[in-house]
């Protein structure tokens, strides 16, 4: 360890500034534990996007970078092609255009037949967020809203969680956070309404394995029913094996289990915690992402005066 308290690592990067927490170790693959084929991969595919002239620099940093290629194994063509793609899908969907523009006016009715909603931070500064797919209420859901504008609202949530929290949280513990803890609640799940969304599903899948690749942390799904095998059959094909090894399947006695990666004040009451917001934790959106400075952030990035990443905020 330096003298500054801050980690060293044998890496054949260095670690990313900022850092503050002594204890920070980075995980394999990221800044700061790279290997010398993974850091060549990484200025590789940065040199061959700087050089092609699609190497866009707000959201092209290392990091990013490294999720992508994380995502293919540190194969650098794979890579390139997934990221390539992926600033494709971001210009046919109007990804800029919904960071600015969207409005989801439904959200109060939405959050009645199928709360979505991220909530404070676990143990390790992950984000935490949440979906109650058994209050899922299909008739009720898209009389207020359309598939189409739910997954506006996702591609706007999964942004708002690139721009301002994850870097609040990584400022609130010390260290970087590019991952967050998911709690899918399956809790009086319905067959039958889950095949009429999976549609949904399977599209929401797909953006956040492609599009938004390496951001999942922890995932639990709780409450899972006798018949979750049947669903889980389903939607287990359309993850990697490497997604599938994050997700841990729990019954009704998993409140220990969370109690574990979440502390009782940040998780909601509804699931074994303290935590109860004062219009209910899945409207609350409570977390450090409301600080002024990433709020501030986040109104720049939406009306085009940002200057600078995230990360500088």
């Amino acid at each position: 360890m330096s003298s500054s308290g801050i980690p060293t690592q044998a890496s054949a990067s260095a670690l990313p500034e900022g850092i503050t927490d002594p204890n920070y170790k980075p995980l394999p693959g990221r800044l700061g534990n790279l290997t010398i084929p993974q850091q060549h991969a990484l200025e590789k595919l940065k040199k061959e996007l700087q050089g092609e002239g699609v190497f866009v620099e707000e959201r092209m940093d290392d990091a990013t970078l490294l999720r992508f290629l994380r995502a293919r194994k540190f194969d650098v063509a794979l890579a390139k092609k997934m990221l390539l793609e992926c600033e494709q899908w971001r210009k046919d969907f109007g990804v800029d255009d919904i960071v600015k523009n969207f409005d989801f006016h439904e959200k109060e009715q939405v959050d009645k037949y199928y709360p979505q909603f991220y909530h404070k931070m676990d143990k390790d500064g992950r984000p935490v967020y949440v979906e109650r797919l058994g209050k899922l209420d299909f008739n009720a859901l898209y009389a207020c809203t359309t598939q189409d504008r739910l997954l506006k609202r996702l591609v706007y949530e999964y942004e708002k969680f690139i721009i301002s929290r994850l870097p609040a949280c990584s400022a609130a513990v010390g260290h970087p956070v590019e991952t967050s803890c998911t709690i899918l609640d399956l809790k009086n799940v319905s067959l039958s309404n889950f095949y009429r969304v999976k549609d949904y599903v399977m599209a929401a899948s797909s953006i956040g394995q492609n599009r938004y690749p390496e951001c999942m942390g922890k995932f639990y799904i709780i409450n899972a029913p006798w018949l979750f095998n049947g669903v889980w059959t389903i939607i287990k094909p359309w993850l990697d094996e490497v997604t599938v090894s994050k997700i841990d399947i729990l019954g009704s006695n998993y409140k220990d289990k969370l109690l574990t990666q979440i502390t009782q004040e940040n998780l909601p009451k509804d699931f074994g915690g303290t935590c109860h917001c004062e219009k209910g934790c899945s409207l609350s959106d409570a977390g450090p992402w409301n600080e002024p400075r990433w709020q501030k952030l986040e109104a720049e990035i939406s009306n085009g005066t940002a200057n600078g990443s995230a990360a500088s905020a």
